[in-house]
């Protein structure tokens, strides 16, 4: 399939089969979600994947998605909770290697990450990083359907047993959205052959020329 056709073969799937996602395909999608696009490179969010049964269990508890135990995976992004000047020169030593300069090279660059970081609130630096999870959440999905393997975004989800069973808050984290992966139940999911409701192109979408 194409990237279109992959687009419209996906859905978020509401009933999933008994079947694994393969462990190279799993790393392709944690691989693209890696490279998403993120402002200033920054990356400040993580995915935590939650493959045990029983820990499942216990964040799916009293639950309205199903999703969360029966999926083969499930993707935990979470927003990093209290974004600092130390974060920002983790990132500049890793630039810096990656791309053989001297750190003093981008001193500018990080005196301008620093002063935008440190600038706001800590909860404004958590909703930043929550818009940027969710980009990186929108790569995991293309991603999964070009494998053709499927997947459910769920917001409404309990974040605090979230945070509390998997132990973010210690780790510095705050769960913001969950994706499920894994493979359609064809025989009990009741939208497995619903048709794609969207705009037409034209509505959807305006030119200014």
């Amino acid at each position: 399939m194409n990237l279109a056709e992959s687009l419209k073969w996906r859905y978020a799937v509401k009933k999933y089969a008994d079947k694994k996602v393969s462990q190279t395909d799993l790393t392709i999608i944690l691989e693209a979600t890696n490279l998403s696009a993120s402002s200033a490179g920054l990356q400040p969010y993580r995915v935590i994947v939650v493959e045990n049964p029983e820990i499942r269990r216990k964040l799916g508890e009293g639950t309205f998605n199903p999703q969360i135990t029966e999926a083969s995976h499930l993707l935990v992004f979470a927003a990093i909770e209290n974004l600092s000047v130390s974060h920002i020169d983790e990132y500049m030593q890793r630039m810096a290697y990656t791309r053989g300069l001297p750190v003093e090279a981008l001193e500018q660059f990080r005196n301008m990450l620093v002063s935008t970081v440190t600038g706001r609130k800590q909860e404004e630096n958590v909703i930043w990083a929550t818009k940027q999870a969710y980009i990186g959440l929108g790569t995991a999905l293309v991603a999964a359907a070009e494998l053709n393997v499927d997947s459910t975004p769920m917001e409404g989800f309990d974040q605090v047993r979230f945070d509390e069973v998997l132990g973010l808050r210690e780790k510095g984290l705050r769960s913001v959205v969950l994706l499920a992966l894994g493979y359609r139940d064809a025989q009990k999911d009741p939208y497995v052959n619903a048709a794609k409701v969207r705009l037409p192109l034209n509505v959807f979408a305006e030119y200014v020329k």
